[in-house]
């Protein structure tokens, strides 16, 4: 089967239609089911000792990756290399695929910012963001919106479509269990540090050079900031919280020509950043519709990459 020409597929659909709100309504979505049973195996796995929640936390993860990755390895293995068999890959890629929620969320941000309603801009944010809104300004909410623009393009397309494309619907579900389970048990507090453990370093992993290959394509979308935008993501990717997340951000900075990360408010608790791209200026709300037009040019690099890996 062509597993570019699927990704291709999928991408496209879900660039056009989206997971269509009634049937969310009627069936949720695939990765609420992996959440489900996230929750379920950490409600009873996550006690006891410091090992028993990693070896807890461990199971839970080889747990949710075999009940995501089984069932579409062996739905791949009788699909037929045809048209049809190509057609029904597409359909099952299709939601694990998140082109047009993300474009969505983000200008759902930018509305109200450029009307000037901030309140409904710290709302609008609240729902991709983990940081505390209500203390943010206008830089501080365009700045969060566009860097979860750029790090979730990563995980949540880049990411699912180059496993996708290495290894079919298995590798596109496992990755996605992946990042579900990193996004729910992956976080260093009391309850999490030893029980998400071992979904934080898979996570890493998966991401690694997904992360690196978004950066790329964020800096060609850049046009004359090419050069420079390749040059401020090697330089500043290494000194951010995280070993993948720095990559697109830094390439998003320096394609805007804007400073992201820096100090951010997580409750009652400031995490003093490094600055990506410091000697910027801080973004501007207009800077996130600049930023949505720079995903869309990455997702058009990407569908080219994409159909030139199924003809060729």
């Amino acid at each position: 089967m062509n597993f570019a020409l699927v990704m291709l597929g999928a991408a496209c659909l879900d660039g056009v239609i989206g997971w269509p709100s009634r049937l969310y309504a009627r069936i949720g979505h695939p990765v609420t089911w992996i959440g489900a049973l996230i929750a379920g195996l950490e409600r009873r796995w996550n006690h006891g000792s410091r090992r028993a929640r990693l070896i807890g936390g461990a199971a839970t993860t080889l747990v949710v990756l075999a009940t995501a990755l089984l069932p579409l390895w062996a739905i791949q293995s009788v699909l037929p290399s045809t048209w049809t068999g190509h057609v029904l890959a597409i359909i099952l890629a299709w939601p694990l695929i998140a082109v047009r929620a993300m474009h969505d969320h983000v200008a759902a941000v930018a509305k109200p910012l450029m009307a000037g309603d901030l309140p409904a801009a710290r709302h609008a944010v609240s729902m991709i963001v983990g940081r505390d809104p209500a203390r943010l300004d206008d830089a501080g909410v365009a700045r969060a919106a566009i860097e979860s623009l750029a790090e979730n393009t990563s995980d949540g397309i880049i990411a699912p479509l180059f496993w996708g494309v290495v290894a079919g619907l298995p590798g596109l579900a496992g990755y996605k269990a992946i990042n579900t389970l990193d996004s729910m048990i992956g976080h260093r507090s009391d309850r999490y540090e030893a029980f998400g453990k071992a979904a934080a370093r898979l996570d890493d992993l998966a991401n690694w050079l997904p992360a690196r290959l978004t950066g790329l394509l964020f800096a060609l979308a850049s046009g004359r900031r090419m050069r420079h935008a390749v040059t401020v993501m090697r330089r500043d990717a290494p000194r951010h919280r995280s070993p993948n997340a720095g990559w697109p951000e830094g390439a998003m900075a320096a394609g805007l020509g804007i400073r992201l990360s820096g100090p951010r408010l997580y409750g009652d608790t400031i995490a003093n950043e490094p600055w990506l791209h410091g000697e910027a200026p801080d973004p501007k709300p207009r800077d996130i519709d600049r930023a949505l037009a720079l995903y869309r040019r990455t997702m058009a690099i990407c569908a080219l990459a994409l159909a030139a890996l199924a003809l060729f």
